[in-house]
């Protein structure tokens, strides 16, 4: 397979330009460790003092997985989009059904990082500008004093009274709010801050990649630099107390300090922590999204997964360790490090810093934000746009502008994240089962590409791979599949009851999209592109070499995900 790239190629127009090498997609997907600032207090709340373990075994997780992720995308060195696009590949020739659903979940996982990250850089905004004031502050004191005699509540309560009455009015503000079943939804000052974020990150992403890769570059640097030094600096100044690693038994129940047992509902816990983790550690495999864009993909593509891989693997393991470390389970259950707000100060505490540090680390925590908004757009434009190149999805997503910018499908992103923004601003419930549901499509992309390996290994073995992964690897892989639907159906309904049916038939809102777009606008024919890519010639069938080991996998990968969810109750 030749991956040489003739530079008429780089500027073709109504085509993603071969403008970047590995080192800027590995600056693209540079945001992913910075999604561990999403859910390092949730988790911690879900499994206590086993938090730092779930990180490092969900990244090792990751990790592995990643070599089959690696192999699938050297194989197709003209599409972009990531592995679920090169796995739908895998599963055309069994299910056509099966093909663009492995698409939409993993457009649907990582597309409200950009709502999520909105509405956690928002809170950082508020708290800098209106911010509520502490329950300890000179103004509470000085107004329980000027006020309290007045009040006819009991003295424990009078804090809370100065606060809400202190708490400046744009807390409280809302233009609109209302309840859809689940979740509230509410337009609230974070709504506005946060789509203003939004706004700014799509027109980074309008340059195109490579102006993308550019400004990730020194944003990355300054977000991941100081990551590491907080990551590091407490074990070198010995402020990890290591006592907070102790007893390694999950909690009795969620977001209370008391340890449990190592039965039935703490290890449903415990696999709740481990499904949520995947979220953020599995994420650096947005690395191949970009096959198309590299000018040389054949080298390029398995450096790009690599290293990206590697600097989660440290920050990953490193970071949620020294958290836990410092702050003790009781100081990880604090609400402003459960809804995020918070972990900009706890980090300033950690490195021994003032005011000055913290000031700093938040402005350093809004820049991380936003290299994980720049990050899930480009990825999740990147799969929209080929899901429609490939007949997957609705034809008018298969535009990009001049600058080589999948812009139809940026506005997409844009306008679906504005709604997921309402709910995610409304409060930390919303937050949580939007994590959640998103997380319950990234389990069933990671569970079709994962055997999408070993099925490429059989229908197009024949086919030259730029990076082979050992065998066992591709192995471990499949196996960790199933793991995965044990954790989503295990899991999912520890951070919300309705979390794994909500998940489910989103997933499911796919089907009746791809039969519009395939069999009335396509007519029933895929086209000759995507048939090309898989060696297949016009008028040709597709070679089904795997006999009915697709459909065995198929069932067997439901009825894990049941049986789990059926066993597991905490």
């Amino acid at each position: 397979m030749s991956t040489t790239v003739i530079s008429s190629e780089i500027s073709e127009p109504g085509k993603l330009h071969r403008s970047i090498n590995w080192t800027g997609a590995f600056w693209v997907a540079s945001g992913v460790p910075a999604l561990v600032l999403f859910s390092i207090g949730g988790i911690a709340g879900t499994v206590g003092t086993l938090a730092f373990a779930v990180w490092i075994v969900s990244m090792i997780m990751g990790f592995i997985q990643s070599f089959t992720y690696a192999e699938i995308a050297g194989l197709f060195p003209n599409k972009s989009g990531g592995a679920s696009i090169y796995g739908a590949s895998a599963w055309v020739r069994y299910a056509k059904p099966i093909a663009p659903l492995s698409v939409w979940c993993n457009w649907f996982a990582w597309s409200p990082v950009l709502s999520l990250g909105c509405s956690i850089a928002a809170a950082y905004i508020l708290n800098a500008l209106a911010p509520v004031p502490a329950v300890d502050s000179a103004s509470v004191i000085d107004w329980i004093a000027a006020n309290g005699a007045t009040l006819t509540v009991p003295d424990a309560e009078k804090a809370a009274a100065a606060v809400s009455a202190l708490t400046p009015s744009i807390r409280t503000w809302t233009l609109f709010q209302t309840t859809l079943g689940p979740v509230s939804l509410s337009l609230n000052a974070a709504f506005f801050i946060g789509a203003i974020l939004m706004l700014v990150t799509f027109a980074v992403q309008h340059r195109g990649i490579l102006g993308t890769a550019k400004v990730q570059k020194y944003i990355g640097l300054v977000v991941i630099i100081p990551m590491v030094i907080v990551g590091v600096v407490p074990l070198v100044t010995g402020g990890v107390n290591w006592s907070n690693f102790s007893p390694l038994v999950p909690l009795a129940t969620a977001y209370a300090p008391e340890p449990g047992a190592w039965n039935i509902a703490g290890w449903t816990l415990v696999l709740g922590g481990m499904f949520i983790a995947a979220w953020s550690t599995y994420g650096f495999e947005t690395a191949v999204c970009y096959t198309s864009e590299f000018r040389d993909p054949g080298k390029d593509t398995f450096k790009a997964i690599f290293f990206s891989g590697l600097l989660c693997l440290a920050l990953f393991s490193l970071v949620p360790f020294t958290f836990q470390g410092v702050l003790g389970l009781d100081g990880m259950l604090a609400t402003p490090i459960v809804d995020g707000s918070g972990v900009a100060a706890a980090m300033a505490h950690m490195v021994g810093g003032g005011a000055f540090i913290e000031s700093l680390l938040v402005m350093l925590m809004i820049l991380a934000l936003m290299l994980c908004l720049m990050t899930a757009m480009a990825g999740s434009s990147r799969t929209l746009y080929q899901g429609s190149v490939d007949g997957w999805l609705p034809k008018y997503l298969s535009h990009v502008n001049e600058h080589g910018a999948p812009t139809r499908a940026m506005w997409t992103d844009l306008i679906v994240n504005l709604v997921v923004l309402a709910i995610a601003c409304a409060d930390a419930t919303s937050f949580f089962f939007i994590l959640a549901v998103s997380n319950c499509g990234y389990i069933i992309f990671n569970f079709l590409n994962l055997n999408a390996g070993w099925l490429h290994r059989i229908d197009s073995g024949h086919i030259a791979r730029p990076y082979r992964a050992p065998t066992v690897l591709l192995a471990l892989g499949g196996i960790f599949a199933f793991l995965n639907a044990v954790f989503m159906g295990a899991g999912a309904k520890v951070w919300n009851p309705m979390a794994l049916w909500a998940g489910i038939i989103t997933a499911a809102l796919i089907i009746p999209v791809f039969f519009y777009r395939h069999y009335i606008q396509d007519r029933g024919q895929f086209p000759a592109q995507m048939l090309e890519d898989l060696g297949v010639k016009p008028g040709e069938t597709m070679n089904r070499k795997a006999g009915i080991l697709p459909y065995l996998t198929l069932i067997a990968g439901v009825a894990v995900v049941f049986l789990s969810n059926w066993f597991f109750s905490a």
